[in-house]
């Protein structure tokens, strides 16, 4: 069974929020598949990957770089698969949350501010409590951090 997390974003947008947390998944060594709603999220997270840290840069591609899949420890995409073999699978709101017996780890970001998709993260939290995978929850913080919730 899987761990899920759901990260309930506050003060932040999601591309603001989620390079931290694709940097942090990806400092385990495991490979990280990010799945948006969109290609124009793809392209929007891809470029907040480039300018997130100056300091620092976080191995990723997507399918309109052009680079092979397998080959990267991250990956961006719209579509519901898992072609770098990830272990990880990081879920913005409005992407597909499916995921295979692969996948150790999932992490759904949702909006706070959008009760529709909080009600949808509730049902979903039922659904995996159910399937038997351990499920946490995490609310963002004024400082944009993220604080565990029981």
């Amino acid at each position: 069974m899987a761990e899920v997390r759901f990260y309930h974003l506050q003060v932040q947008r999601q591309e603001e929020a989620l390079p931290a947390l694709i940097a942090k998944a990806a400092e385990s060594g495991k490979r990280v598949i990010v799945r948006l709603a969109d290609e124009r999220e793809v392209e929007r997270i891809n470029e907040a990957l480039w300018t997130f840290r100056p300091d620092s840069f976080i191995p990723h591609g997507s399918a309109k770089d052009g680079h092979d899949p397998a080959r990267q420890p991250v990956w961006l995409t719209h579509t519901n698969d898992n072609p770098n073999g990830a272990e990880v699978l990081i879920a913005g709101h409005g992407a597909a949350q499916a995921f295979g017996p692969e996948i150790a780890l999932c992490c759904e970001m949702l909006d706070g501010r959008d009760e529709a998709e909080v009600q949808a993260a509730r049902e979903r939290w039922k659904v995996y409590k159910e399937a038997g995978h351990e499920v946490t929850y995490w609310q963002q913080n004024e400082r944009g951090g993220w604080d565990k919730k029981s």
